[in-house]
């Protein structure tokens, strides 16, 4: 028997290692999450761990992938930068195929714009992982039913670092690193440009009305990053006509 371990890092309350696993308590969304995961596994695609069940305590069961957390700050490389562009992109081809279970239900608290197909929703510095087999997704419980634009958005934004401490003019060239990993069709360019803005908005929005409302853990997160999301908004929206440059063909 496996006692449980924390894991490092900043970790979602009661999700602990047990031996080669990890457990998560589990919630409406989880029958479909375990059922987008496991077609991820069939049609091969190796950059999220496997679903294996419930234990008895009836929490989700997932593979514990070994690997090394990366910096919260998204300090990759450019090479990096089109590496997870590319993981992102064999997602979304291999999320398409996915047909979800009936009644499926999904968590997801920022309305996404469009509703292509279920993306991961958070593809972000922390929860990303360097392993063996190349960089895993991890924390799948805000997969949901989103748009290729809305999920390349967040995750052009906060893999590459854009942000207003950041040159914007090296922002650009790592935001097009990152969409030339991708494969991004450059007429597509524009629709991205001024998406990323509003992707970032929206975070700011959720966690502004959690704090009025009270509702954790939004109030307790807007404490922390909201001020981070209103500049990041604002950065995003000023500095436009660069992302525009920057994707054109």
């Amino acid at each position: 028997m496996y006692d449980d371990q924390i894991l490092p890092g900043n970790v979602t309350t009661g999700v602990v290692r047990v031996g080669d696993t990890v457990r998560r308590p589990a919630g409406p969304w989880t029958a479909s999450v375990d059922a987008l995961l496991a077609h991820l596994h069939e049609v091969g695609f190796t950059g999220a761990p496997r679903p294996l069940g419930r234990d008895e305590q009836g929490r989700q069961v997932l593979e514990y992938v070994p690997g090394e957390p990366c910096d919260h700050t998204g300090t990759f490389t450019r090479p990096e930068l089109a590496e997870i562009g590319r993981l992102l992109r064999d997602l979304h081809d291999a999320a398409a195929s996915f047909v979800p279970p009936p009644g499926a239900r999904w968590e997801n608290p920022i309305p996404p714009e469009g509703a292509d197909l279920i993306c991961h929703n958070d593809v972000a510095p922390w929860n990303l992982l360097r392993t063996a087999r190349g960089w895993v997704l991890i924390d799948w419980d805000g997969a949901s039913p989103a748009s290729r634009t809305w999920d390349l958005a967040y995750a052009a934004q906060s893999m590459a670092g854009m942000r207003p401490e950041r040159d914007p003019a090296d922002a650009a060239a790592r935001l097009r690193a990152f969409t030339d990993g991708y494969g991004l069709d450059h007429a597509h360019g524009p629709a991205l440009a001024a998406a990323l803005a509003r992707r970032a908005r929206a975070m700011y929005d959720l966690l502004e009305t959690g704090a009025r409302e009270n509702r954790q853990p939004w109030a307790r997160i807007f404490t922390e990053d909201g001020p981070y999301w209103r500049d990041t908004a604002a950065y995003l929206d000023e500095h436009r006509a660069l992302w525009d440059a920057a994707l054109a063909a």
